[in-house]
């Protein structure tokens, strides 16, 4: 049992993860400003945890959350790409000096190692696949850039501060709890409630673009795996499942489970957007002992089920 502190506990992969701890049976602390997470994702276990409403950005907060602290799972951000590139500073703030000011916290008050959320935005337009931990970055937006400082910065605490940290980049992260409200929301839970709601889907450009999306279980084990294994530190290893889908492809698959038409309502592609993403995952099967165990029909079926039961109310982040 660990004491392990979640920032951004209360959205879709930060609440996801406390429950998962739970289960462990870990000493959980939620860190949250609310501004997109929700209480109601905790609810489940909101009797066995710590909740501190408070924002990252404030230094003195995280130094009185931090104490006795062992692991620190850093998921808060704002994370959205075209959100970014509407408002910069906004995003800078919470992703960059955020994540700075989560580091400080955590090196004074002796954690024993931080997991950050990074993102496999950082690797830009490159039309090399997969992507490799060693290609050089080449971030499209601020919040792919903010993500990226964030990475230098963790190493450099971990070289020059003795911290220890490990970034996780993210691939497409889908499941539960995600939100599909906002004009920002990721694209699965969106085309889901659309066709659930006999809707058209919006796709951004022609559909051909692909993703390698990945269900939350396999966010939650690699994250798992991220603060145990040894001769981690200083790293930064890919997180996905190895294979990819077209858009389109994604969204007739998802009709086809519903039993429904795919009638896609297509627009201008927004800036900053990649075209194609797919992760290798070898470094994180080698070093971090990482094996995804859910696929994207399984964890698109495990998905669907979940919006299909909490549609009607306010269950759905």
């Amino acid at each position: 049992m660990a004491k392990i502190l979640i920032t951004g506990g209360a959205g879709f992969i930060g609440s996801n993860l406390a429950n998962a701890l739970v289960l462990r049976g870990d000493e959980v602390v939620v860190y949250d400003n609310f501004s997109s997470g929700k209480r109601q994702n905790l609810a489940e276990i909101a009797d066995k945890i710590t909740i501190i409403e408070a924002d990252i950005c404030d230094p003195q907060a995280l130094k009185a959350a931090f104490v006795d602290v062992e692991y620190v799972l850093h998921e808060a951000a704002v994370p959205s790409v075209p959100r970014s590139m509407d408002d910069p500073v906004g995003s800078h703030e919470a992703n960059s000096r955020g994540t700075l000011n989560v580091l400080i916290a955590a090196r004074d008050a002796g954690v024993k190692r931080l997991v950050f959320a990074a993102s496999s935005s950082a690797y830009g337009e490159s039309p090399t696949l997969p992507k490799i931990e060693s290609m050089l970055p080449a971030p499209k937006s601020p919040y792919a850039a903010d993500k990226l400082h964030s990475e230098h910065l963790l190493q450099v605490f971990a070289s020059g501060f003795g911290l220890e940290t490990v970034a996780l980049r993210y691939f497409n992260v889908f499941g539960p709890r995600q939100s599909p409200e906002s004009d920002y929301a990721a694209a699965i839970p969106k085309f889901i409630t659309r066709l659930l709601a006999s809707e058209r889907p919006t796709v951004y450009g022609d559909g051909e673009q692909s993703r390698d999306f990945t269900h939350i279980d396999n966010v939650i084990d690699a994250n798992i795996c991220a603060m145990k294994a040894s001769d981690a530190s200083g790293m930064v290893f890919n997180c996905g499942i190895g294979e990819r889908i077209t858009v389109n492809q994604l969204i007739h698959t998802i009709a086809e489970v519903l039993g429904c038409e795919a009638n896609i309502d297509y627009q201008p592609p927004r800036k900053g957007d990649v075209l194609h993403s797919l992760a290798s995952i070898e470094l994180a099967r080698e070093v971090l002992g990482y094996e995804p165990t859910v696929d994207l029909k399984e964890g698109l079926a495990r998905t669907i089920a979940w919006y299909r039961k909490n549609m009607s109310g306010e269950n759905v982040s």
